[in-house]
């Protein structure tokens, strides 16, 4: 019954939105174009697609605006106009009611919330889609929050994302470009973020890991996690006090250094992503605070680590020289190092790749580097590289977000920010250090257990590689001797077929010759009356069948 009313709620919202709109007509069923006739009747208004689809998602309520805010972050996949409005969906709900909180948090840690707070505030601090947050204070006297998972979210979300895969299987199915947008994989993806994000635990473990990696740096504070009230359903956290990076006249009436905190958010993710190899990416600004201390070196505040991302080596490498390649405008060096690094299949023509990232970069490089969006120049590679059947990698698209969240934030604190000036020096030294003589030293210490473990091993594997070598010459000596068999059968069935053939013809021929001569005095002829071809056609049989055997 539920899904039922939801799916009328959902065709209600997206007939009144216009949504047919956003559908390539000439590729649906005829049924279905018949069935959309009638929408025509309902004006469109001034709006743009995107910012329709944007207030039809804030409609059918929180999981359509967190699915939105993920289509926001697949600039690959999604046009730009439409990123561009879905990006602006908020994830600000009605609380749900201050009991049913307390009895969550009460039946995950097994007392009453006065019984485990010193105090705690019933009224709500935040509430989003998918969890809520309330003040509290530990008996020791340290400011915590307590984040509970809403009620029932599980089954809202396992319902409504049935009903998306039903859509993008109908999109999948009629649209031209269904295939090349996998809608079906991007509603999968969507559906293990969210579940993701309803784990409480794993959020702390990785706010744990943020801030351990993080810990006594001038860069970036992350929140303590108070793992002895944490839960799967409940997180408690230490509460943090700093000001949202979007209040600008905050930041500017407590004399913060701009400039530096800009950079210092470049710095941030180059080295989260190159050094930790370990990235916050849900780093949109509401997840973001600075300090109020120091603010001629100002310190930023992260919360919210549900959503991390991590590369492979072999990734950090090649980004890292594809990005000074293109800066260099070396697009030679970036067209090899895609084909290198499996981003597109190695029978991709060097040349081709080359002049077509020549052609999307060029333009954007006569700019003045502060002009130039390093994330956009990112994506524009990605996308030029889709053409030559690129599969993004799921942790690409994570960190080509991160990036565009990062550097749009940058630019907003500091309009003038040359994000490449802090960006290259970075880049050459990560690189430098990669195979400096101490790092390879430091890899060998890691290793080196692993590799002494296996040491002993190494004889017998090297004695099994020789066997098997030397089975695969036996497998391949007799493989050659059973064609080379096989072969000889072959011929001996020929040369049966043909012996028999030639036999068949000359008792034939025969047959006809004796006949032919004799006719009617066959019962009285004596055989020195029979012609000489015959006993020829004969003797020629004989020996073909003889030839045959």
């Amino acid at each position: 019954m539920y899904s039922l009313l939801r799916l009328c709620r959902i065709v209600f919202t997206f007939a009144r939105f216009r949504l047919d709109l956003l559908l390539p007509r000439h590729n649906i069923p005829w049924w279905l174009r018949l069935l959309l006739c009638p929408l025509r009747l309902i004006p469109a208004g001034s709006l743009s697609r995107g910012e329709r689809l944007r207030l039809a998602c804030e409609q059918l309520g929180p999981i359509f605006v967190k699915f939105g805010q993920l289509l926001s972050t697949r600039p690959d996949l999604i046009p730009a106009d439409i990123v561009e409005a879905l990006s602006e969906l908020q994830d600000n709900v009605p609380p749900f009611a201050k009991e049913t909180f307390c009895q969550l948090v009460e039946s995950s840690l097994g007392d009453s919330v006065d019984a485990i707070f010193a105090q705690f505030d019933r009224e709500p601090l935040a509430s989003a889609s998918v969890a809520q947050v309330h003040a509290a204070v530990l008996h020791d006297g340290r400011e915590v929050v307590v984040k509970v998972v809403r009620p029932g979210i599980e089954r809202v979300i396992s319902q409504d994302t049935r009903l998306l895969h039903a859509l993008a299987r109908g999109l999948e199915r009629y649209s031209a470009d269904g295939k090349r947008l996998r809608p079906v994989e991007v509603v999968e993806d969507y559906r293990t973020t969210i579940f993701d994000e309803l784990d409480l635990q794993r959020e702390a473990a990785n706010a744990s890991q943020l801030r351990r990696n993080f810990l006594h740096s001038p860069l970036l504070y992350i929140p303590e996690i108070m793992w002895d009230y944490t839960r799967n359903k409940v997180l408690v956290m230490e509460r943090i006090s700093g000001i949202p990076v979007t209040q600008i006249d905050a930041l500017e009436a407590q004399h913060t250094d701009m400039k530096k905190l800009a950079e210092r958010g470049v710095e941030i993710f180059f080295t989260q992503v190159f050094e930790h190899n370990f990235f916050h990416a849900d780093m949109h600004p509401g997840n973001i605070f600075v300090s109020r201390e120091h603010p001629e070196q100002p310190q930023y505040i992260a919360v919210d680590m549900a959503i991390v991302g991590s590369l492979t080596r072999a990734d950090q490498y090649y980004l890292a020289r594809n990005m000074l390649a293109m800066f260099r405008r070396d697009y030679r060096q970036v067209a090899e190092l895609h084909i290198q690094s499996g981003w597109v299949p190695e029978d991709t023509r060097v040349e081709e790749l080359e002049a077509a990232v020549r052609t999307v970069c060029e333009p954007i490089f006569e700019k003045p580097l502060k002009d130039i969006s390093f994330g956009h120049v990112l994506l524009s590679l990605f996308r030029t590289a889709r053409r030559f059947n690129m599969e993004v990698q799921p942790q690409l698209v994570l960190l080509q977000k991160t990036l565009l969240n990062i550097e749009g934030l940058g630019r907003q604190l500091y309009p003038d920010l040359d994000l490449w000036s802090t960006a290259h020096p970075f880049l050459e030294r990560w690189l430098k250090n990669r195979f400096d003589p101490r790092t390879l030293w430091g890899e060998l210490k890691r290793y080196a257990p692993e590799w002494l473990e296996k040491f002993p091993e190494v004889p017998h594997l090297v004695f099994n590689g020789l066997q098997q070598v030397q089975n695969i010459g036996e497998w391949s000596q007799e493989l050659a001797l059973t064609r080379a068999q096989l072969a000889r059968q072959e011929k001996a069935r020929r040369r049966r077929r043909y012996a028999n053939f030639a036999a068949l013809l000359s008792l034939a021929g025969a047959g006809y010759l004796a006949l032919s001569e004799v006719n009617a005095q066959l019962p009285n002829v004596e055989l020195n009356q029979l012609p000489a071809g015959l006993w020829v056609l004969l003797a020629t049989a004989a020996v073909a069948i003889i030839a045959g055997r």
